[in-house]
């Protein structure tokens, strides 16, 4: 027994030791990490202070270079030599506007002049800070605009008054087209009542139209000033349009049980305000949902943020035929009104024959040809201008008919408008993948849904797109330029793959924290001439304060493997390559056997590239990792993706 109890003791005593030495380890082990912690943080704080320093150099560097900026400018502007005027001088406008106005000839020089000067306006009217400075290129714009829609109707009106002089042989009628880079301008005159005229442009026009001494204009304009107007004019919101949605809810009227309809009340105004107010805090379903409710009212006020107007505008106009040349004993007598161009007013108002109901005035009809500049990935929506409260409608469309072989549509409106085509504009989002892989040193392709973006950083900071042969993109497709600059051209075109502030009240998004989101856009820019980056299942899945893509070192220029992409878990704090893999049942965030933590992206995966991979990043020249970056922050492909 003596022997068994002292057996027992010494049991006891290294269970106590094993016990000490567990504790030993276990705070060896909490002052490690709280050492780690504490170097991550201090690391964390160093590289904080790192970036707020070059931001503001950056800041210094560029207050210094803007007037030299400006300089160049004004350097380039005086050697054109082409007498066009400064557009950010306020007397130079004031002086070409009132010298042009009071010029009773049509010069084309002087049009084409006006529209690049409403263009420069338009950016200084985005980039003005200053209210008086807005004030001021607004009134600059829309004098402009006014001024060469004159011009556009004093050609006319020169054009239909020798009209007859240029009757179609085949038809009977005047018709004419002319065109140029900008403009095309069509018109039809009903000499013999024959109504027939195709140009890609075509219109069919009510009986009591046809019978009567008018003429039928179509003027195509490529650039579309009365967008611009509508968002002047509603620059409360960034849509007015959800505005006055909120005024005609169903909520905010009572219904009578005879279909009248009871004036709001004050209180149920200051409810509207109250509401009109609280929308900008509304989450993007609920903005969504009361926009879907108001559109199903019988006015359709179109939202400039979620439809985008492509291909210019259509002014569909009809005029009264002013008074013909007649020969008479060798003298040609024409007579002379002082009224100008004069409309036609349709529908008829009311007869004059004392009845108190208005004519039967049928709709009128409007077919084009769909612009060769732009992509539609649809049927086209069709809206038309209500000058009245300066904004687009679709409301009053009917009989749409789209051929899309011909790239011909085809409606019908109750009157005489101008109308536009429009697209969604986030029509592309969200993304069904992507991938950036690289090509060489500062050499990347960019590739999302159908459209391919290249990016050469050995030519500056300039990209280009490549995509299939398509009749839209063909003027820019292949032709370098900046990441502005293309981001432009493509959202004209109608292929827009970019985000802006307002995107995530549209489209569907993974919700991710934005410092997490843009520090990975930065370091990916950084790895792009050695990594590939693409997405990942997993992402949508993780939560929103981690990323999950598809990484591996690539260094050649053929498509990355099958089989070589590894997945990462990026977050705020830890990085960390995971155990799973794409084709996994569900997510683990659990890592990767016999791969470390760290604090950042870059340095996780440094510890699995290559000498001749790592060598390729620090060489890459910053003109390509800006480019590669600002065209990862321009479309932000991590958060909105499926």
């Amino acid at each position: 027994c003596f022997n068994g109890l002292k057996s027992s003791k010494k049991v006891r005593k290294l269970t106590k030791a094993q016990k000490a030495k567990l504790q030993q380890e276990e705070e060896e082990r909490r002052l490690r990490e709280e050492e780690e912690a504490q170097l991550q943080a201090e690391r964390e704080e160093q590289e904080r202070l790192e970036r707020e320093r070059k931001e503001k150099e950056v800041e210094r560097l560029e207050l210094k270079v803007r007037p030299c900026l400006t300089l160049c400018v004004q350097w380039d502007r005086y050697m054109r030599c082409d007498g066009a005027p400064d557009p950010a001088v306020r007397q130079d406008i004031n002086t070409f506007i009132s010298l042009w106005r009071d010029d009773p000839e049509v010069n084309i020089t002087a049009v084409c002049c006006s529209l690049q000067l409403v263009e420069e306006l338009e950016v200084l009217l985005r980039d003005a800070t200053d209210p008086q400075e807005n004030q001021t290129y607004q009134e600059a714009v829309t004098n402009l605009q006014e001024l060469i829609h004159s011009k556009h109707n004093l050609t006319t009106e020169e054009i239909l008054k020798i009209a007859g002089a240029n009757i179609d042989t085949e038809t009977g009628n005047m018709q004419t087209v002319i065109r140029d880079d900008k403009v095309t301008l069509c018109l039809w005159a009903n000499m013999k009542k024959n109504p027939r005229f195709e140009v890609g442009l075509g219109f069919e026009i009510p009986k009591q139209l046809a019978v009567s001494d008018v003429a039928v204009r179509i003027l195509h304009t490529h650039h579309d000033h009365l967008s611009m107007l509508a968002r002047m004019t509603h620059l409360r919101t960034h849509t007015a349009s959800r505005e006055e949605a909120l005024d005609d809810l169903p909520e905010q009227v009572e219904t009578k049980e005879n279909g009248e309809v009871e004036e709001d009340s004050d209180a149920q105004q200051q409810e509207a305000e109250e509401e009109v107010r609280s929308i900008r805090g509304l989450e993007g379903r609920k903005v969504r949902l009361k926009f879907q409710v108001w559109m199903n009212q019988a006015v359709q006020v179109v939202d400039l943020m979620q439809f985008t107007p492509l291909g210019g505008v259509f002014y569909y106009d009809v005029f009264l035929l002013p008074p013909q040349a007649h020969q008479v004993n060798g003298w040609e007598i024409r007579q002379l009104l002082d009224t100008g161009l004069q409309m036609f007013h349709y529908p008829t108002e009311k007869s004059d024959l004392g009845s108190t109901d208005a004519l039967s005035c049928p709709p009128v009809g409007a077919s084009v040809t769909l612009p060769h500049c732009v992509v539609f990935l649809g049927t086209p929506q069709v809206a038309r201008w209500d000058a009245a409260g300066k904004q687009w409608r679709m409301d009053g469309i009917t009989d749409v008919s789209y051929e899309e072989a011909e790239a011909k549509i085809s409606f019908k409106m109750d009157s005489f408008q101008a109308f536009v085509l429009m697209q969604e504009t986030y029509i592309n989002l969200p993304f069904q993948s992507w991938e950036l892989r690289p090509l060489g040193q500062d050499s990347a392709i960019f590739t999302m849904l159908s459209a391919i973006i290249c990016l050469f950083g050995s030519q500056d900071n300039q990209c280009m797109l490549q995509s299939e042969p398509d009749r839209g993109l063909s003027h820019f497709t292949g032709k370098w330029m900046s990441v502005s600059e293309l981001q432009k051209a493509m959202i004209s075109a109608g292929v827009n793959v970019f985000v802006n502030e307002y995107t995530d009240k549209y489209v569907s998004t993974c919700g991710k924290d934005p410092l997490t989101e843009h520090a990975a856009y930065e370091q990916m820019a950084l790895f792009a001439s050695a990594c590939a980056f693409s997405w990942s299942k997993w992402n949508s899945k993780c939560g929103a304060e981690h990323l999950v893509m598809q990484v591996c070192e690539h260094l050649d220029s053929a498509p990355v493997p099958e089989g070589c992409w590894s997945l990462y878990l990026l977050g705020a704090q830890r990085n960390q390559k995971l155990e799973i893999t794409e084709e996994s049942e569900a997510f683990s965030p659990d890592h990767h056997p016999g791969s470390e933590f760290n604090s950042t992206f870059i340095h996780m995966l440094q510890d699995s590239m290559s000498p001749d991979g790592i060598a390729r990043t620090r060489t890459s020249h910053h003109l390509f990792v800006d480019a590669v970056q600002s065209l990862l922050c321009a479309t932000r492909p991590l958060m909105y993706s499926q």
